[in-house]
């Protein structure tokens, strides 16, 4: 099967990225979208309309990723340390390296079964959620997302459901390398919000990280699908004594350390980047 030439052009998009170390970008062209306002998100579903729409929603997404996976759309082949998650009590962060629109269906079906009656709540950028992508807009908007805003009055209703939500036990999914590279096997450098909001709430992080293999099952685009193995790794703990500002940086840096011991120990490869000769 011929590949998809979108497809290829994805992966020169991410291997110019990768080269001018853009780490934070999307791969995809963002759709045009508009600013989220304060009256426009219901963060903790305080309206019963939106649980409503919460519930049907969860209950949509779960029918079409489970279909996925029926069809070998989406292979989760195994899961790493889950005892790693059920030692932390009450509230926290998970991070997770983003390269597909299932990995956060991976994440909560690895979590699902040992968070009792709490749910997975996911951050997402402002633009998937004031014009989500298709076919997934019911799921952005109401599978438990937390949408960031450019609008200063939005983040701040948005920090206080995050305290909310977190001091009430829930988890909160974030993607740290912040834009999506599309089967993209490498940890990336981070961007600070998920272990700002984790030193603001003296929250513990879950690092999860995603390895993949080929499968021998061709999608329609001419790629093999992947396997997904998902390690979830010892939790980390903000620093008290520290200043919020390192106390931010070192949780980072642990995040990013973790990741890339489990990505050179499941490759059996030291982790490296290509870089044009201006980064150098």
């Amino acid at each position: 099967m011929e590949k998809s030439a979108h497809k290829l052009e994805l992966l020169k998009r991410i291997d110019e990225l990768e080269k001018n170390q853009l780490w934070h970008l999307d791969v995809e062209d963002d759709p045009e979208t508009y600013p989220l306002m304060p009256d426009d998100i219901d963060y903790l579903n305080k309206k019963i309309s939106n649980r409503i729409k919460t519930r049907f929603a969860n209950y949509c997404a779960q029918s079409f990723f489970e279909k996925m996976i029926k069809n070998n759309q989406l292979i989760i082949k195994e899961i790493r340390g889950i005892e790693n998650f059920t030692a932390v009590n009450g509230g926290k962060i998970v991070t997770c390296n983003h390269f597909s629109v299932g990995d956060n269906y991976a994440v909560w079906r690895a979590l699902r079964d040992h968070m009792g009656s709490k749910m997975l709540y996911k951050v997402i950028r402002e633009g998937n959620y004031t014009n989500p992508p298709k076919p997934f807009g019911l799921f952005m908007r109401h599978c438990n997302t937390l949408p960031l805003s450019s609008q200063s009055s939005t983040m701040k209703k948005f920090l206080k459901a995050v305290s909310t939500l977190l001091a009430r036990g829930e988890t909160i999914l974030i993607y740290p390398e912040q834009g999506m590279w599309w089967n993209y096997r490498k940890p990336r450098p981070m961007q600070d919000g998920a272990f700002t909001l984790a030193v603001r709430n003296n929250t513990p992080i879950v690092p999860i990280f995603i390895t993949m293999k080929d499968s021998e099952v061709l999608d329609n685009d001419g790629f093999f699908v992947q396997e997904y193995i998902l390690h979830i790794l010892p939790a980390i703990y903000p620093d008290n004594n520290l200043t919020h500002r390192d106390a931010k940086e070192k949780l980072k840096q642990q995040n990013y350390n973790a990741w890339v011991k489990v990505y050179e120990e499941f490759y059996g490869k030291k982790l490296t980047y290509t870089q044009s000769e201006e980064n150098i």
